[in-house]
């Protein structure tokens, strides 16, 4: 349907990839289902949870420190699955299936891993819409973190949905699918959770 025909019938217009770079800089903007969402940057709490994710991650997988390497570790990748259009806090590919990093600004192929951090303003999308575009490209496994309380819970994808692997809060040590070689303590992401 043409811009004029939705015009006509009252139809919404669908967001391009354009409405994503004309957002404002101060927000994350995010295509799903034709329909543009633009989020304020994260809040301090959110970002210093994504950051020692990174680290704690990053440094054995991305950069084979203390960890086996071999994967992509990228803060806030822009996603292009057809008309939609996914920004994830963090995600990761294995080297073995992404040799070498896109030329382009944003990735095609889906992450074998994605971390989502909860937060008021991304919770209902993160938990609906974007999950369910994360099992349809088929990304291995996702992971949904919740600063407030520190909770973690990991999905693998099986038979096209997904199943949980496990769920974690407290005092705990993170030892999780697909990063199960190396662990770290769960309240190391939240220091204000301790």
């Amino acid at each position: 349907m043409t811009i004029q025909a939705r015009a006509a019938t009252g139809a919404p217009r669908r967001a391009t990839y354009q409405d994503v770079l004309d957002a404002p800089p101060h927000k994350v903007a995010e295509i799903v289902g034709g329909a543009l969402h633009a989020h304020p940057r994260p809040l301090p709490r959110h970002a210093v949870v994504g950051s020692y994710m990174g680290i704690e991650i990053g440094g054995p997988f991305s950069r084979g420190k203390d960890g086996p390497g071999g994967w992509w570790i990228i803060d806030e990748p822009e996603l292009h699955f057809g008309d939609d259009i996914l920004v994830p806090d963090i995600a990761g590919w294995r080297q073995e299936r992404m040799p070498e990093l896109p030329k382009t600004p944003f990735f095609t192929l889906a992450p074998d891993w994605i971390c989502e951090i909860l937060s008021p303003s991304t919770r209902r999308l993160d938990l609906g819409a974007k999950r369910d575009i994360y099992a349809r490209e088929r990304a291995a496994y996702l992971w949904l973190l919740d600063p407030d309380p520190c909770t973690l819970e990991a999905y693998k994808l099986r038979d096209g949905g997904w199943a949980l692997i496990d769920s974690l809060a407290g005092d705990v040590q993170v030892s999780l699918p697909p990063f199960d070689a190396i662990s770290f303590p769960l309240q190391s992401l939240c220091p204000w959770a301790g």
